[in-house]
């Protein structure tokens, strides 16, 4: 019998107590429900405050529900995101170094919430990829975007998204939102030096400790099915 490798499974801290916001948001409902039946006319701005509030609590529920069991999965032979729209999963041998998001301003060092990762080459993402959640990540990165043109690490023009088709070292040409998910992390290597970046919220610890993680995954990587 083959012996499945273990996984580590990352659950994002943002994404727990789900349910419990769900039934926060059903007794908020209940309750002004009731209140509704024998006070609406004296007190209708509060109970109508009091549904909005509900409502707010199960759009938040639902949100957190919504996204995947667990945001990251670290195994001996990938390292791989797990995103509503889709996923991206590596290997360890593809990925040249993490390190914390850092830029120096004038004086002072400002840490941005995302782990880098840099890969020994960009093509391999047309292949690992799904282009709905390459789409969706050239919107969520956008705050990395604007600093990187506010703080003229990229020129304006190359902090626009760019639609042309990219073309592979092997002269294959990439088009849709692949293509622009490409041009997008080529535009965050030349700002930051990585092409990858995994949020802190979704990650289960501080940036620091969870860099360390993944330092330690790729370097057992390397021994693991050699022993």
């Amino acid at each position: 019998m083959t012996q499945q490798n273990p996984v580590i499974r990352i659950k994002a801290h943002t994404n727990k107590h789900g349910r419990f916001l769900m039934v926060v948001a059903a007794l908020i409902a209940g309750i002004t429900l009731l209140l509704s039946q024998l006070f609406w006319q004296e007190h209708k701005l509060v109970l109508m405050f009091s549904y909005l509030t509900a409502l707010v609590f199960a759009i938040t529920g639902l949100a957190k529900l919504s996204e995947p069991a667990f945001s990251i999965l670290l195994s001996p032979d990938y390292l791989s995101y797990q995103h509503r729209n889709g996923q991206w999963q590596i290997s360890w041998q593809q990925i040249q170094r993490f390190d914390l998001v850092k830029e120096t301003i004038g004086l002072e060092q400002v840490e941005l919430a995302y782990i880098g990762i840099k890969l020994l080459d960009i093509d391999m993402l047309a292949k690992q990829i799904s282009p709905r959640l390459a789409n969706k990540l050239i919107h969520e990165q956008k705050p990395l975007i604007s600093f990187a043109v506010r703080y003229q690490l990229i020129p304006f023009e190359r902090g626009i998204i760019c639609f042309e088709p990219y073309q592979l070292a092997s002269g294959e040409l990439i088009k849709g939102p692949i293509a622009a998910f490409l041009h997008h992390s080529k535009n965050l290597h030349d700002a930051f030096g990585f092409h990858l970046y995994l949020p802190a919220s979704s990650l289960d610890r501080d940036l620091p400790a969870f860099n360390q993680l993944l330092r330690q995954c790729k370097q057992h990587s390397q021994h693991y099915h050699s022993t």
